[in-house]
């Protein structure tokens, strides 16, 4: 993530259809995009109990797409969960999907980690199945478990172990 990458992220974490499943809330403001910008400046990929965040960008024409992260468990660094977000725009095209496979082979690769999970709101039926489709299986549907946007809200556990990952 670098400077250049505050407006665009803004632009997609502020569209209402990007935001919907997300828990950033209603609105992302400038400073919320500015602290994420510093805070990832004192990171390393794998640091326990931080979020890391990489955006995406299209080959061809280097234009932002979106960002994926990865959190390291702080209580056990064999696991991490990991996201993702794209603009409005570059969805169903594949970039998600890449980018979390890319993310998968970086974290049972570089990091040896055990475990991957991603967890999604289960009315979010596209992540579910990108998820689906890069391999991980879905593990539990928790009911009414999250306080999200002023309602109770259900999400699915989605994970996969270093031995199932090709």
């Amino acid at each position: 993530m670098e400077a250049r990458d505050v407006a665009v992220l803004l632009a997609y974490r502020n569209d209402p259809e990007v935001a919907r499943y997300q828990g950033w809330g209603d609105a992302f403001s400038a400073e919320q995009a500015e602290e994420m910008l510093a805070a990832q400046t004192e990171l390393r990929p794998g640091t326990p109990g931080a979020w890391f965040r990489w955006m995406l960008e299209e080959r061809a024409s280097g234009a932002v797409v979106g960002d994926c992260a990865m959190c390291v468990d702080g209580d056990d660094p064999r696991q991490a969960e990991i996201g993702f977000s794209l603009a409005r725009e570059h969805q169903r095209r594949g970039f998600a999907a890449e980018a979390v496979r890319r993310l998968l082979d970086y974290a049972f690769g570089e990091l040896t980690l055990h475990r991957v999970v991603a967890i999604t709101d289960a009315r979010n039926a596209a992540a579910a199945a990108l998820l689906a489709r890069v391999g991980m299986r879905r593990e539990a549907h928790f009911i009414q478990n999250s306080w999200y946007k002023g309602a109770w809200g259900d999400e699915f556990l989605f994970a996969i172990l270093r031995s199932e990952w090709r």
